[in-house]
């Protein structure tokens, strides 16, 4: 069981860290045209981007849990199904996005402020890359389906090479071609749909022999659509509250002054690479949680949740161990401005307890994913989300950033704790 959970993991965690490389090449190769402006409009673009595309991350997740239960079952026609009603959803949702690239372009301008020359080298940005949506999602769907096979080497595969095209394209086009700007985006854009050109061909040469023609009229069914859409609106609303959260805590950082806010950002950088490596075991969680509900085998269900918080529990106890000796070191290699390394001292302890606090819910929430219990995952997002909010409101006034911290660290406690309460209950109905 544990070489399982690391055939599946270990691939995962090597792509969700190269999923930020794409947003540091760009700013990279930009950070040398010579206008500090360039690199404003493409850290702005890059936050809509993000913000844009987190919120479907549904079509991954949904459909990895519900690819693995018929995998499980050795449903094979539905797994194919799964994936043609993921295709199809993103796919329409990013050809929405370009339709209506204007308005949201407007809107996106309209709630961030920035100069005019960073708003007129961002819309540049975002107009070229946001041709990208439907490569995108679509291939959200991809890589939730390979993942729910029980195979996490093809997204691996696929995020590396992105990545490769990615750097490539952008240095010929901006070095060579001289386009600036356009050439980044043209570079994002070439980058992605090179990725979901490899994951087709890697479906054709591995799984075509499952089919596709014969199942497009089935995988529109009222019943197995509503389902779909089901435990995909559940994952979206959680999302929301997510990137809620996540949006608030910078904004209210950035209120309180510029080295709070460039604190906060280069402590949350030591909790987003302790959320690359649970993540990875999330993965596992979701692709073998659903593998075993859909064959109903509740022994090694029950054998992997154990296994998996073992492992959870021993990596949260390493990186807490590694914080606490080497974190102030590793802030030193982000800046060497003397006013943020000495403020992020009277921080430093609340990031000490995160890995601690926050693993259960990164294994909650793969397992309840694989389990498709969207429900209670949603449930404890949005329970945890208004602690979050209730607990900043009660004490900002008298702790100032240090409530900031301690709403984060209730808001990930509150969810791991919830979902340990409802974990029997939802795995009991799905197993």
């Amino acid at each position: 069981m544990n070489k399982r959970i690391l055939q599946l993991a270990i691939p995962s965690i090597i792509s969700n860290i190269t999923v930020p490389l794409l947003g540091l090449i760009d700013v990279a190769i930009v950070g040398h045209l010579g206008s500090a402006a360039y690199i404003g409009a493409v850290a702005v673009g890059g936050m809509l981007f993000n913000i844009l595309y987190w919120s479907f991350g549904f079509l991954r997740m949904g459909t990895s849990g519900m690819t693995s239960q018929a995998y499980g079952k050795r449903h094979l026609d539905e797994a194919v199904r799964l994936l043609i009603r993921s295709l199809s959803t993103g796919f329409l949702i990013g050809l929405l996005f370009v339709l209506l690239q204007v308005p949201l372009q407007m809107l996106a301008f309209h709630l961030i402020d920035t100069s005019p020359q960073v708003e007129a080298f961002a819309t540049i940005y975002f107009r070229i890359c946001i041709w990208g949506a439907p490569a995108v999602l679509a291939l959200y769907g991809f890589m939730g389906w390979f993942i729910g096979m029980q195979n996490s080497r093809f997204p691996m595969y696929i995020s590396i090479a992105q990545n490769i095209v990615n750097i490539l394209c952008s240095l010929f086009l901006v070095f060579v071609l001289h386009l600036d700007i356009e050439g980044v985006a043209l570079g994002t854009l070439i980058a992605q749909y090179s990725g979901l050109l490899m994951a087709v061909l890697l479906w054709m040469r591995y799984y075509s022999r499952l089919g596709l023609k014969g199942h497009l009229k089935a995988s529109l069914q009222l019943v197995e659509m509503r389902r779909f859409f089901s435990v995909n609106s559940d994952i979206f609303l959680r999302t929301l509250c997510l990137v809620a959260v996540t949006v608030f805590f910078t904004s209210s950082g950035a209120k309180q002054g510029d080295v709070v806010l460039a604190v906060n950002a280069l402590l949350m950088q030591l909790f987003t690479l302790f959320s690359y490596i649970m993540d990875g075991f999330a993965y596992a969680g979701e692709a073998l949680t659903g593998r075993y509900i859909g064959a109903k085998d509740k022994y090694s269900l029950h054998r992997l949740i154990r296994l998996l918080f073992f492992w959870g529990g021993l990596l949260s106890l390493t990186f807490t161990i590694l914080y606490a000796t080497g974190g102030s070191a590793f802030l030193g290699l982000l800046t060497n401005d003397a006013d943020v390394i000495t403020a992020s001292g009277t921080y430093f302890y609340w990031v000490l307890a995160i890995p601690l606090a926050s693993f259960s819910a990164f294994l909650w929430d793969g397992i309840f994913i694989g389990a498709t219990a969207t429900r209670y995952m949603l449930l404890s997002m949005v329970i945890a989300s208004a602690s979050f909010f209730a607990v900043y409101y009660s004490f900002h006034q008298q702790w100032e950033n240090h409530a900031l911290w301690a709403a984060f660290l209730i808001y990930l406690s509150l969810r791991g704790l919830l979902q340990t309460c409802w974990s029997r209950r939802a795995l009991k109905i799905r197993s």
